[in-house]
């Protein structure tokens, strides 16, 4: 887009998000809406703030996590388990449009804050509900995390080699997954309540369904044949070739898999034999013989560098790429030039490089407002603006309500 281009504020500003949910899968949905221009005040425990704060990589005493995690919002502290601070949660979810919460099942209405309570005092209140197996459901009481929705959703059992322990693949996919999904969901929760009529309404995800989604033909391999998918390493199953092969510095990506670009890839290898070769000159008969082209393109690699390797197939046009480390992404010029590593300004005054806004938008595009905030500094203000300040808020604080 050219730097005179118009550009609109961002699509959510004005929407007014109450955050009452902790770590990731609440947080994560509540980022995607902050990055695009929406109000959202987190609500965290006085004293220690959400756990995210302390979790992973420290600096300065605050994770860099919680800097990604937490920017575009307001920290508020309230220690929900008390009845005056319910009470402020309450009025906050008033004047809210969205609230977020990924607590299990049941905790909310405990603390006099669930649907049928939030809901008769602000009937167009949009609520997000994130938890491991969602609010109905004989499950529905039980503890989850995102790596046990991984494993209930079916990712664990394809993750990582054949025979071998079900791995993690890396990052915190499952809680991610529930997050968008979430996020989805109250973006046609809302489009609802401006097309009829007002009302409001709530956003259930599990976090296995989150994960289940996405498992493309899983379970109707299984109904159609009784085929149950098993882990297959780096390849991709059912399509060939596709694998991550050896170089004499590293390991490349490369996807062979559509009919030209097949034959392309063998032409530039130098197997004529196979580009020649009329049984694969479709993925089913690939398939049959995966293991023979995986080695030969394993033989070729093998004996060449990884950005030589690159080099000869992105001249073919042949889809391949390197195994990307935090190194190489800091480094890549794609992810500069399309605005994908921001620089920011902590609280604390540090520079640090986060990831930038997904996705973007031409015409209102997000962006990161104002970094992730200290823990309560918004809280006076926001309490002011109902009326709770002075003597009241030192009261409250007294009592380690606030």
């Amino acid at each position: 887009m050219s730097s005179d281009a118009r550009t609109d504020p961002p699509p959510l500003t004005g929407l007014k998000v109450l955050e009452l949910g902790q770590l990731i899968g609440g947080p994560f949905a509540g980022k995607v809406l902050g990055d695009f221009g929406a109000e959202v005040i987190k609500i965290e425990p006085p004293g220690q703030g959400d756990p995210l704060r302390n979790w992973r990589l420290l600096r300065n005493g605050t994770s860099v996590w919680w800097q990604i995690q937490s920017r575009n919002k307001r920290s508020v502290t309230l220690d929900l388990r008390q009845p005056e601070a319910q009470d402020i949660a309450r009025r906050l979810a008033a004047e809210a449009d969205v609230l977020i919460e990924n607590f299990r099942p049941g905790v909310l209405e405990n603390w006099g804050l669930g649907w049928e309570q939030l809901s008769a005092l602000n009937p167009g209140l949009v609520m997000l509900r994130i938890s491991g197996y969602g609010q109905t459901g004989p499950y529905r009481d039980r503890p989850g995390f995102g790596v046990i929705g991984e494993a209930m959703g079916g990712l664990r059992h394809l993750s990582g080699e054949p025979g071998r322990l079900p791995v993690r693949v890396g990052v915190s996919i499952g809680d991610t997954l529930a997050a968008l999904h979430g996020a989805i969901g109250v973006l046609l929760a809302l489009y609802h309540r401006k097309v009829n009529g007002g009302a409001g309404q709530v956003i259930d995800v599990a976090l296995y369904e989150a994960v289940f989604n996405c498992m493309e033909s899983l379970l109707s391999e299984y109904s159609a044949a009784g085929v149950i998918r098993e882990p297959a390493g780096s390849a991709l199953p059912g399509i060939a070739p596709s694998n991550a092969y050896p170089c004499s510095d590293g390991h490349v990506l490369i996807a062979g898999n559509g009919d030209s670009i097949f034959r392309r890839l063998m032409e530039t290898i130098g197997r004529h034999d196979l580009e020649q070769d009329t049984a694969l000159a479709d993925n089913e008969g690939r398939v049959a013989r995966a293991a023979q082209l995986d080695e030969a393109i394993g033989a070729w690699t093998r004996l060449r560098r990884v950005e030589e390797v690159l080099g000869a197939l992105q001249a073919v046009r042949v889809p391949c790429g390197r195994v990307y480390s935090a190194r190489d992404i800091a480094e890549d010029p794609q992810y500069r030039a399309r605005g994908m590593i921001q620089t920011v300004t902590t609280r604390d005054g540090d520079m640090l490089e986060v990831p930038g806004i997904i996705p973007q938008l031409s015409l209102s595009p997000g962006g990161i407002r104002y970094p992730a905030p200290r823990l309560g500094e918004d809280t006076e203000a926001v309490l002011a603006s109902l009326g709770i300040e002075g003597e009241r808020l030192s009261a409250l604080r007294g009592a380690r309500i606030v």
